[in-house]
């Protein structure tokens, strides 16, 4: 049997399909721009979220980390939110590569206060640094997506202060697909986009950023400038292809089978879930650590040939399972069926 992994949404393989373009992808010097196949998956993307152009990078903290070096000056303050992938999983990339200064911002509910925000971009003062970006995400890493409405609020402050916007949409179709709109809307409300392939799309590897024109072209040389000069990498790129006309559009599926998963869950006595972090494909829930303890639980359930990752936090018993292109209901039922045996037994 097989391992059913809920760690995360990055463990999803290549499909049959994906390994055949690979095989068979038309290939040549990217940094020449002669890669026929990665053109064609850049200028796809920057389509299909309505920018002007796209540009494919190794993975989403290097596109995000390329977009904060474009964006910004040496000495710049970027906003972020107090939770998000770039200021807490990035190893400090931003002061590192670029130079800037990160500042946070509180993120509650689901909604970032348009008025907190503007009144954190700085004034023109020989003490302060100048705001050169504000950073947002979407989806969240917690499982929840901020509103269309939120998003428009930002851009009005942003368009007002003359500060760009980067949106890190690793799980950029996750949250249209639970906002239920088009995939260009909320490319509307940004200036700048990092999209994952390999996030619950099966791609192996790889991000796009995408933007205007004159901003790629730009991002272009800085991603040489960082070692992401790229070669016959269209056998990279035909599988990106392949998860945008093809996978991009099903991740509600994935939604729909965390909420079941949830639902399942609940079932178990112990078993408390996070009812409020329901918007994608994540579900959050809590296991006492006096029912079993995590290293147990993790051993137990690899035993059963499933694999999760342990208790988020050191107090113990909180742990989060994600949905994917290979986890489907008979999955699932497995899975709580394994669960409720393991806790039987403990």
């Amino acid at each position: 049997m097989k391992f059913i992994d809920l760690r995360s949404d990055t463990v999803t393989v290549p499909t049959p399909e994906m390994r055949n373009l690979m095989a068979n992808a038309e290939v040549g010097d990217d940094v020449y721009r002669d890669d026929p196949t990665v053109v064609e998956l850049e200028n796809l993307a920057a389509e299909m979220l309505g920018k002007e152009a796209g540009l494919f990078v190794p993975s989403g903290t290097f596109s995000n980390q390329l977009a904060i070096m474009t964006h910004t000056k040496r000495g710049d303050e970027i906003l972020v939110g107090d939770a998000s992938h770039i200021l807490m999983y990035e190893v400090a990339g931003a002061a590192v590569l670029s130079g800037v200064q990160t500042r946070s911002i509180e993120l509650k509910e689901r909604f970032l206060d348009p008025e907190k925000l503007e009144s954190m971009i700085r004034t023109e003062d020989v003490h302060y640094p100048d705001t050169g970006l504000i950073c947002l995400e979407n989806a969240l890493s917690n499982g929840t997506v901020i509103s269309i409405e939120n998003m428009k609020e930002i851009k009005e402050v942003a368009d007002r202060k003359e500060v760009p916007i980067h949106l890190d949409g690793a799980r950029y179709f996750n949250a249209s697909k639970s906002l239920g709109v088009d995939f260009k809307e909320m490319a509307k409300y940004v200036d700048s986009i990092s999209i994952c392939l390999s996030k619950g799309l099966c791609a192996p590897i790889g991000s796009i950023l995408v933007g205007k024109k004159d901003f790629i072209e730009k991002a272009r040389k800085n991603r040489k400038m960082m070692g992401g000069g790229l070669r016959q990498v269209g056998v990279l790129a035909a599988p990106g292809i392949f998860a945008l006309e093809h996978l991009a559009g099903r991740v509600d599926e994935d939604h729909e089978n965390a909420k079941y998963l949830a639902g399942q869950l609940s079932t178990i006595l112990g078993i408390s879930v996070d009812e409020n972090k329901l918007d994608i494909n994540m579900v959050f829930f809590n296991l006492p650590e006096n029912v079993i303890s995590s290293e147990e639980f993790v051993e137990r359930m690899a035993e059963k040939n499933i694999k999760i990752n342990g208790s988020l936090y050191s107090s113990g018993g909180t742990y989060r399972f994600m949905t994917h292109y290979y986890v489907d209901r008979k999955t699932i039922d497995y899975v709580v069926d394994s669960i409720n045996k393991i806790i039987s037994k403990s």
